[in-house]
This record gives C-alpha cells, structure tokens and sequence, in this order.
C-alpha cells in the first residue's frame, strides 16, 4: 500500500552519513542520490531524504514517527547504536515491546532532525496446532 516515505533533513550530507550507517544493517543502501534528495531502498528507493534548509528544529513532541522492519534483533540493537553513534538520541533502548496485536522487540530513536524513527521485529511464534 506504501510506495515510499519521505522526511525532511536541515543537513543533507550529515543525514546521509547518518543513515548510511542506521540503514546497512538492514540491508538498505543509497540508491538514489541528488542534489537536495538522497533516496534509500532495497531495489528502489522507498525512504527518502528531504532537503529543508530553512526547516525549523522539531519539537519534542511533534514531527514524524516512521517504523521499518528488521530481521533480528540483533540488527534492531545495531542500527540504534548506529544512530545513537552517528548524532541520533535515544527515544526507546532495545527491547521487548507489546503491540496492538503481537508481542516485538524494538527500539527508537529520533535523527539529528528530531525525526523518530522505531526499528522492530517480530518474534517467530511456534504454531499451536502442532
């Protein structure tokens, strides 16, 4: 249903270094790159960076929040140490979560723009009917 999802950066050349780190461990390379827009995907881009020079700062409790899947856990605690590393801040450790529907295990962090963005997986649950 979701084609892409684009975001707006103040700092194009710091957000693509920071996502060029978050997105590696989940197999999400540069494939698209622009002058003002650098498109991030597996085959095509479907996580776009915006340039917004004159973008005011996002507030803490405002802005976007896009969730993206990943295969382990492992690669969830990756790609938060990844940002938190790269100028990110915590917004969510590595952990057990309870969703709407299902148990996960995820983590948040918000980008040097104050975009959230959440990590997650999904437990592999053994079939009750043997």
């Amino acid at each position: 249903m979701i084609d892409h999802i684009s975001i707006a950066v103040t700092d194009l050349k710091k957000s693509g270094k920071f996502y060029d780190a978050v997105f590696s461990g989940l197999g999400m390379a540069r494939v698209a790159d622009r002058a003002g827009t650098i498109g991030y995907g597996k085959k095509y881009p479907e996580f776009w960076l915006n340039s917004r020079l004159q973008m005011a700062p996002v507030a803490e409790d405002c802005g976007s929040h896009v969730c993206l899947r990943a295969r382990s856990e492992e690669i969830v605690r990756r790609a938060h140490e990844a940002a938190l590393a790269g100028g990110g801040s915590d917004a969510g450790a590595p952990g057990p979560r309870q969703g709407e529907l299902t148990p996960y295990f995820g983590a948040f962090f918000k980008d040097p723009d104050g975009n959230k963005i959440e990590i997650v997986t999904f437990p592999v649950v053994a079939d009750s009917k043997g």
